[in-house]
């Protein structure tokens, strides 16, 4: 099942995207979801990130191939850090380059996205607090992020949060294929077999440092291939049976 947010008739929605048909569905998708009577095509509607986070927990080195290429040792617990809600767009919106930065990267990730509160959960039971997964990209200010000896800038900046096109319901996170395109040209493709941890070991980790509430995501590190993006680049996220996210880097202002 895809979970869509979209906006239609100047009123913002959620609903189930099937084809190119969304059945629209009673309140937010997470404590039960109910479908409405109500139908939309999908090219009547513009698609919204597909949830509103209250927090971003991203990871950093989560990839054996990424600390490889990025010549790093594997990290002997998982390496969280936040980005800040006000980072998050939808899919076809603009990634703006910020004027403080002169080293934009992409970074393809998958997304899991919370449905109920979760503190503490073990790692058995952990994926009974997900209600689906998503695309991602962790646009991340290199040279800043460099610069500061910590990420909160680097990361944090307003667009930097790119997430959808929807939220898929039936996908094993455990082995997931991950490409991120370029201008048309494949620079990342991953699999999450190549995880250093995994969904669950992510969420019962970071369960027991915070409460995750429904909507939050967790971006759960990006393969080797990383590389900058210019204004006037389009770039793609590519996770099957997500979908395509795609955005627009753009100048500041």
């Amino acid at each position: 099942m895809k979970i869509v947010r979209f906006s239609v008739d100047n009123k913002v929605r959620y609903g189930i995207l099937d084809g190119g048909s969304i059945q629209g569905i009673e309140d937010k998708p997470y404590r039960y979801l109910k479908p409405s009577d109500r139908y939309y095509q999908l090219n009547e509607v513009k698609l919204l990130s597909p949830c509103l986070p209250s927090k971003i927990v991203a990871l950093g080195l989560n990839y054996r191939a990424h600390a490889e290429e990025a010549k790093m040792p594997l990290p002997n617990a998982p390496l969280i850090f936040l980005k800040p809600s006000t980072a998050v767009i939808g899919p076809e919106d603009n990634i703006t380059y910020p004027s403080a930065s002169h080293r934009v990267d992409y970074e393809g990730e998958l997304g899991v996205v919370i449905k109920k509160p979760v503190w503490r959960v073990s790692v058995e039971g952990a994926l009974d607090y997900v209600l689906g997964y998503t695309c991602f990209n962790d646009t991340t200010a290199r040279d800043l992020q460099s610069l500061d000896k910590q990420w909160t800038r680097g990361k944090g900046f307003n667009t930097f949060a790119a997430v959808g096109p929807c939220i898929e319901t039936a996908l094993d996170p455990g082995s997931v294929v991950l490409e991120t395109y370029l201008n048309g040209e494949l620079k990342q493709q991953g699999n999450t077999n190549d995880l250093i941890y995994s969904v669950p070991e992510l969420i019962n980790f970071i369960s027991h440092v915070m409460t995750l509430l429904p909507g939050d995501i967790i971006a759960t590190g990006t393969p080797s291939g990383i590389g900058p993006m210019y204004p006037g680049d389009t770039v793609e996220i590519k996770i099957e049976p997500i979908g395509t996210l795609r955005n627009y880097v753009v100048k500041n202002g």
